[in-house]
């Protein structure tokens, strides 16, 4: 496991390809990654916000992955 800590802010959460890029970092323990609810919450609705189209249960699976598949997040 690594020493070093990283806080995932909504603005890297966003973005569909870097949040599926640092998912897989984090999975393989190359750092350990940290987020809130508040985090998760403002994400999503930046997203909702600005792209229309988007179900709000899906992006709250995806966020629900998230917190299930990194560990100690």
């Amino acid at each position: 496991m690594s020493h070093y800590t990283v806080l995932l802010d909504a603005n890297v959460l966003y973005p569909a390809p870097m949040r599926d890029a640092l998912m897989q970092l984090a999975i393989t323990d190359l750092f350990k990654a940290k987020w809130t609810a508040d985090i998760h919450w403002e994400w999503i609705e930046a997203l909702m916000r600005n792209q229309c189209g988007h179900d709000r249960a899906e992006l709250e699976r995806t966020r629900d992955l998230m917190d299930t598949s990194v560990r100690n997040c």
